[in-house]
């Protein structure tokens, strides 16, 4: 009973408007000491939940990210895609996706994406034509490629939380956010057409596409370096993040030689801030899954969920209902922490491949950015657009149909997600 009394005071905090941390914590603190249990307790685990070489990847990662913001390469990305696929329906909405995707395979954050390459593609598409809300739509759904294409941060944190192999997982998410690449870029040129958006007049002459091409060579090459490495077991995704700084700082101070002591630090200060925010949360969460462990939540529900069905299929259109209104309320680091533990062993133990399990679960999530009432993304985009809130709903509604697709692909065909870890196994 005392497990299910920590489970609703965290609600209840929650909802009472209480920062995450603290509605986590304080149900935590009030079973230790009704338990009569050392206040140490609480220490240790925290520590134990830190003390995870995968999340080393996490900072690392996200510095990647800021340096890439402050140095220009998130600028040459953009022009590279621009030069390149402007003339397609749609013209820099698609430039915007291809973007999305290419600066994805660096940073591996959605918000990092939103904030860093969507200011660029926002301001561009406004000057172009393109109106604010479609243009903030476009940039926000396309975000959501970051947390599924390697290196992924979400990923990596439900790979820690899970036992499950990171780097099957980030190799997992390889086709997955090309569909909806696909799918993304598809619905941008109905829209567009339907609108009458504008395209380039025409399409780049040689010499205009290795001009926008050669400045954009060495972000194009972060992500190959990055998958190529992990496919061939050259690096772990922890080494992968620390080799990625390294690359991206050579570019920066060697080849471009715009990068300065001063990108860095500010990067590296930011980097700081962003960390703390997701690393808090997940050494708090640790303390409630221990407890709910303790109580045997997990096992009570895994019983129950196994009385319902123990078809694959069955269990997974469940774990998708139950994530998507989870997304719509909390984090994806909270959501991954909290409820995972208690919704995946019954589903693995059904026959569900946990890494398919985990781009099902991410995938859902991330859906849960752009959903009302706690989405992130949305309250971001609103501020970066200058837009309202129903404004942006609205603009998003013909996105939010390949995204859904998108999990359903994903859901029913594990093919998809696990071809490619197949190759190293």
């Amino acid at each position: 009973m005392l497990g299910y009394l920590v489970l609703a005071g965290f609600m209840a905090l929650f909802m009472a408007g209480f920062p995450i941390v603290y509605s986590i914590l304080i149900p935590c603190i009030g079973y230790v000491l009704i338990e009569d249990l050392p206040l140490t307790l609480l220490a240790q685990r925290v520590t134990y939940a830190l003390d995870s070489f995968p999340l080393v990847a996490v900072p690392l990662f996200i510095f990647v990210g800021n340096l890439m913001n402050l140095s220009g390469i998130t600028d040459r990305i953009f022009n590279f895609a621009d030069t390149l696929f402007s003339r397609i329906h749609g013209g820099l909405a698609q430039v915007n996706i291809l973007g999305s995707l290419i600066f994805s395979g660096i940073s591996g954050a959605a918000l990092a994406d939103i904030a860093g390459l969507g200011r660029v593609e926002i301001k561009a598409m406004r000057e172009r034509g393109f109106d604010a809300p479609f243009a903030a739509a476009v940039t926000a759904s396309s975000s959501l490629l970051g947390p599924i294409f390697p290196p992924s941060i979400p990923l990596i944190v439900y790979g820690s939380a899970t036992s499950v192999s990171v780097v099957q997982l980030l190799l997992g998410g390889i086709l997955p956010a090309v569909v909806c690449t696909i799918f993304l870029m598809i619905a941008a040129g109905l829209v567009s057409v339907r609108a009458g958006y504008p395209r380039a007049a025409r399409w780049p002459t040689p010499r205009e596409a290795w001009g926008a091409t050669w400045p954009a060579i060495p972000a194009l090459m972060a992500p190959v370096l990055i998958i190529l490495g992990m496919l061939l077991g050259v690096f772990t995704p922890t080494e992968a993040a620390a080799v990625a700084v390294l690359y991206v700082l050579f570019v920066g101070f060697v080849v471009h030689r715009e990068m300065t002591v001063r990108h860095v630090l500010d990067s590296a200060l930011l980097t700081a801030r962003n960390t703390a925010a997701i690393l808090v949360i997940v050494a708090a969460a640790a303390m409630l899954g221990w407890i709910l462990s303790v109580e045997q939540i997990p096992q009570e529900f895994s019983t129950f969920v196994t009385g319902l069905s123990n078809d694959p299929l069955t269990l997974l259109v469940l774990a998708n209902v139950i994530f998507f209104l989870a997304g719509m309320f909390l984090d994806s680091t909270t959501a991954t922490l909290l409820i995972v533990p208690i919704v995946a062993p019954p589903l693995v133990a059904a026959g569900v491949d946990p890494v398919h399990l985990g781009l099902v679960v991410v995938f859902n999530l991330m859906i849960g950015l752009l959903t009302p009432p706690m989405g992130l993304a949305l309250f971001l985009m609103t501020d970066i657009a200058e837009i309202s809130m129903r404004q942006l709903l609205r603009a998003l509604v013909p996105f939010y149909i390949p995204l859904i697709v998108t999990q359903v692909v994903i859901t029913v065909w594990p093919d998809v997600v696990l071809a490619i870890p197949r190759m190293i196994r």
